[in-house]
């Protein structure tokens, strides 16, 4: 990863707080300017977290990893759905405004920056979301994903289409959609399904090959 999980991820997602004819990666200076980013509700309306979590099909005993969570955004939403959620980031500041008004049965892991830190079978679905083009070294991070898979488990990855778009990074930045599927095929995941009501991004779910 080129610095941490969650505060690449809401560079990502500058854009949302800044007017379309301003330089979309000026950074962010704090974690609170971040958490700001995140929050902006002109987000809702692109990012459609709701249609997210239904598409999901969320059941009520599953475990969720949502890596590179940040402020919680994702976290906070599926832990209304599931029977626990670990909100994983490497910026403790970030994890403790996901922790702040939390539901319960939310749990922050400080991870590195090659490791998310989660146990053995520890996950029914591993979530992605405008984080995946920041990973380094994806092979050997997918590798541990593996392992914190229980059987029948899920990755799901949301990220940015590799074009010129209103919000996010520039496209040099970006994975294209098929970049992700072959690295995920050659880690032993195939595509399971994907959903394409999201305006800028793609929606990837995939499934340990049997």
């Amino acid at each position: 990863m080129k610095t941490t999980i969650g505060i690449t991820a809401l560079i990502a997602l500058g854009a949302t707080a800044i007017a379309q004819n301003e330089h979309q990666h000026h950074p962010p200076r704090s974690a609170e300017e971040y958490l700001q980013i995140l929050n902006d509700p002109k987000r809702e309306a692109w990012q459609k977290p709701h249609e997210v979590v239904m598409a999901l099909d969320l059941k009520p005993g599953e475990v969720v990893a949502d890596i590179g969570a940040g402020g919680g955004y994702f976290a906070r939403r599926f832990a209304l759905h599931v029977h626990r959620v670990y909100a994983v980031d490497i910026d403790a500041k970030l994890l403790e405004a996901a922790a702040q008004g939390a539901p319960a049965n939310l749990q922050t892991v400080l991870a590195a920056p090659d490791d998310p830190k989660l146990e053995a079978q520890s996950a029914d679905m591993v979530f992605f979301c405008d984080v995946l083009h920041h990973i380094e070294n994806r092979p050997s991070y997918y590798n541990k994903l593996s392992r914190v898979l229980r059987p029948g488990g899920r990755i799901v990855v949301i990220d940015f289409y590799k074009k010129p778009l209103p919000v996010g990074p520039p496209p040099e930045m970006k994975l294209e959609e098929s970049q992700v599927v072959a690295e995920f095929a050659a880690a032993g995941f195939d595509r399971l399904t994907s959903f394409d009501f999201l305006p800028y991004q793609y929606f990837l779910v995939f499934q340990r090959r049997k």
